[in-house]
């Protein structure tokens, strides 16, 4: 039912770009904030980017500023991060998130995965 399908992962060179792409279905897609999660081998995993439900607000790790943009198009129930430059240490398992506040309980969806590995 409740889905979210990663996209775009590779291999590529340092310096060179990707685009993912997260396409949700099964719940309120425009209600939810989105996020990129990412987990490098034998690390946590840790919070990329994220954007708020109607995509007014942007946040992102120090890491990636400047380098990645995630946006989203709530007509088509999709979330994207564009990476450029990209740096062997971005090497990961990058992962979409859904999340959703109310006002006394919280939900999150998470997709399967998508590997992004950055080498010459």
């Amino acid at each position: 039912q409740v889905q979210l399908v990663e996209s775009g992962g590779g291999l590529v060179q340092p310096g060179g770009s990707l685009r993912l792409s997260c396409a949700a279905s099964g719940f309120t897609f425009s209600t939810y904030a989105m996020r990129w999660y990412r987990q490098g081998p034998g690390k946590e995993r840790e919070l990329v980017a994220a954007i708020t439900s109607v995509g007014g607000s942007t946040n992102y790790a120090d890491s990636v500023k400047g380098r990645f943009t995630i946006s989203r198009d709530n007509a088509q129930n999709t979330v994207y991060l564009q990476m450029n430059s990209l740096k062997p240490e971005d090497t990961a398992v990058y992962y979409c998130n859904a999340h959703y506040r109310g006002f006394t309980w919280e939900r999150d969806y998470w997709g399967q995965g998508t590997q992004v590995t950055v080498s010459s």
